[in-house]
């Protein structure tokens, strides 16, 4: 292995959210005199305009920094800060794959929450070098021999070598970084053997095009040479090879080993592959890297812009953040009620709401957004298969022979006291208990088999309520189970709404349907005629409201005289509502469609 390469460490910071990953980035960056002083501020790896404001990371970020160690030798360390959220864990899979270590950073205070677990799974499974650092140390309530406990026990990794820091003070941090030296190793691979180079992150720039970040495992990438991705077979050349130290930075090349940025020029964001594997045109590589699972989302929801003229700037979109988020996905599809639009996947709720907000952000779109759905296997009497994504394609109840639904098991976490609470919740849920163990004298993990669907909604919503804020949950899909569940149907005086359809348990069929219209009710505004609002499962009418009518007071010029003048004058009014509902279409606000996002709950 040469010399150069000895001297470089690949490593990710993971940590469940709020636990200091990006304040610890902050130091890391402050103390190897990466960032002038101009540059600094608080979590600096967070740029994105959504990030500083929900005080989140939501994309992993990369950036070279050089370290003198203690015995005077000059390191250069890749750091990758990732999110810690359960939405975003495709992000921290897709960085642990371009690195030999991993700092798991846990709460002094806190100590080990779900992702804690999740994300050093995810480390343990791609074999890094796992290396505890207990974090907050400062913290009054701090309980380091507490907490180390706890990671022994629930995440099952020794503790010997963890270190004790506090990102917001610095104590501690020099000390990190020479662990980080010693203890993750350099990477491997053959810088004599052809080009290899895992893309693990992509963006579109107006300018240079779609911009890959990668990780050079074999040979070396230089500037300006014929460059072939693997999956599509397209020679181009590279226009730009540099580094970031935090910003951009051209380089001559990337040697083997070392994490950097491609632009070659590629104005398709198609073209353009997370999991791919770059080599040269000219001596290219026999056979690509592993890449990435393909990712299946956990919900769905549509996206339709409001103008229907913004069709296509909603698809080039769409495809530019799938360039940046391979866990978003899209496919094309139409609605009675809203037009052309995109069925889109997501990991959760909180990646809906992200992707939604960028793309109106960062591409100026108005959209309307439909309530969030899971995937149902749906079996026919005729023995085919169907996946159904809209509640609203369900085949009528005659050819329907079973329904099965996604189940998940999910991990919770939470302070002992809360487990009566938490236990409730997942019954009310028709969770199955798996089991409960009670760590030290304050933590629990629950394991509850859950329907998705009952979860997509607003569960982490109730879980945090119930437990003022202190659990946190972690989950994966472990099959399909079959239901007794039936479409309940929204119907606007008379016509159904495909996109409010929903898919339920017959039992609680009733309560969603009356507390949707209730909802929806209170989002419509009012018409010059009365509004009937109606719950259906199939043509039988399960729940009714109805808007109140705009009245005009046509009689306001008629001072005294005979009544048979104001009656008359009323009568022509009625008449004309009359045509005006036979006429009129509804206008269905935005938050009429998310209505069903908090509809759950409510009593009957």
């Amino acid at each position: 292995m040469p010399d150069a390469q000895q001297r470089v460490r690949n490593f990710a910071i993971i940590a469940h959210i709020d636990h200091g990953k990006s304040t610890l980035a902050d130091r890391l960056l402050e103390l190897t005199g990466t960032l002038s002083e101009r540059q600094q501020s608080d979590q600096f790896l967070d740029k994105m305009e959504l990030e500083q404001e929900r005080g989140i990371t939501i994309k992993a970020q990369t950036v070279r920094m050089r370290h003198v160690a203690r015995d005077g030798t000059e390191y250069e360390l890749n750091l990758i800060d990732t999110p810690g959220h359960v939405d975003f864990h495709y992000e921290v899979s897709r960085s642990l794959a371009a690195c030999e270590g991993a700092l798991l950073v846990v709460d002094a205070a806190q100590g080990v929450e779900a992702q804690t677990v999740a994300n050093a799974e995810i480390a343990v499974a791609t074999g890094l070098e796992l290396i505890p650092v207990l974090n907050k140390i400062d913290l009054p309530n701090a309980d380091p021999e507490r907490v180390l406990r706890e990671i022994e026990d629930i995440v099952g990794i020794p503790t010997g070598d963890a270190l004790r820091v506090s990102a917001k003070t610095g104590e501690g941090v020099e000390d990190l970084l020479e662990a980080v030296v010693a203890l993750v190793p350099p990477p491997s691979g053959n810088p004599s053997e052809p080009l290899r180079a895992l893309v693990f992150d992509s963006w579109y720039d107006a300018y240079l095009g779609a911009t890959m970040l990668v990780r050079v495992v074999d040979g070396a990438l230089v500037d300006k040479s014929k460059l072939r991705l693997m999956a599509s077979g397209r020679d181009q050349e590279a226009s730009l090879v540099g580094v970031l130290v935090p910003d951009a930075a051209r380089v001559p090349g990337i040697e083997c080993g070392e994490v950097g940025i491609v632009a070659a020029g590629i104005r398709d964001p198609k073209a353009v592959q997370i999991g791919d594997t770059l080599t040269e045109s000219n001596r290219p590589a026999a056979t690509p890297l592993p890449g990435f699972q393909p990712l299946q989302p956990m919900v769905w929801s549509g996206l339709y812009p409001t103008d229907s003229g913004d069709y296509d700037a909603l698809r080039s979109a769409i495809e530019k953040l799938q360039l940046n988020d391979s866990s978003f996905s899209a496919e094309p599809e139409s609605s009675g009620a809203l037009g052309f639009g995109f069925r889109c996947g997501y990991l959760g709720l909180l990646h809906l709401e992200i992707a939604q907000e960028r793309l109106e952000r960062e591409y100026g779109l108005d959209l309307i957004v439909t309530a969030p759905t899971v995937v149902y296997k749906i079996r026919l009497h005729s023995g085919a298969e169907i996946d159904l994504h809209r509640p609203s394609d369900l085949p009528p109840p005659g050819d329907v022979d079973e329904i099965r639904e996604p189940v998940i098991l999910a991990q919770i976490h939470v302070p002992a006291e809360y487990i009566g609470p938490v236990i409730s919740l997942c019954q009310e849920r028709r969770g199955t208990q798996r089991d409960l163990a009670v760590h030290s004298d304050r933590r629990a993990v629950l394991r509850y088999q859950l329907p998705l669907a009952e979860v997509a909604v607003d569960f982490y919503d109730r879980l945090k309520s119930c437990t003022r804020g202190y659990a946190s949950m972690d989950y994966e899909l472990v099959g399909f189970a079959a239901e007794d569940l039936v479409r309940v149907d929204v119907l606007v005086n008379g016509e159904a709404v495909d996109a409010l359809a929903i898919i339920t348990h017959r039992e609680s069929a009733q309560r969603r349907g009356l507390s949707l219209i209730r909802k929806m009710k209170e989002s419509i505004p009012r018409q010059m005629y009365e509004v009937a609002i109606q719950a259906s499962i199939g043509t039988r009418v399960i729940a009714r409201v109805n808007v109140k009518a705009l009245r005009k007071n046509v009689t306001a010029k008629c001072y005294g005289g005979d009544v048979t003048r104001k009656k008359k004058l009323l009568q022509r009014q009625k008449e004309g509502k009359k045509r005006m509902k036979k006429l009129g279409q509804v206008e269905i606000p935005q938050e009429a469609f998310l209505a069903v996002l908090s509809s759950g709950d409510e009593a009957n």
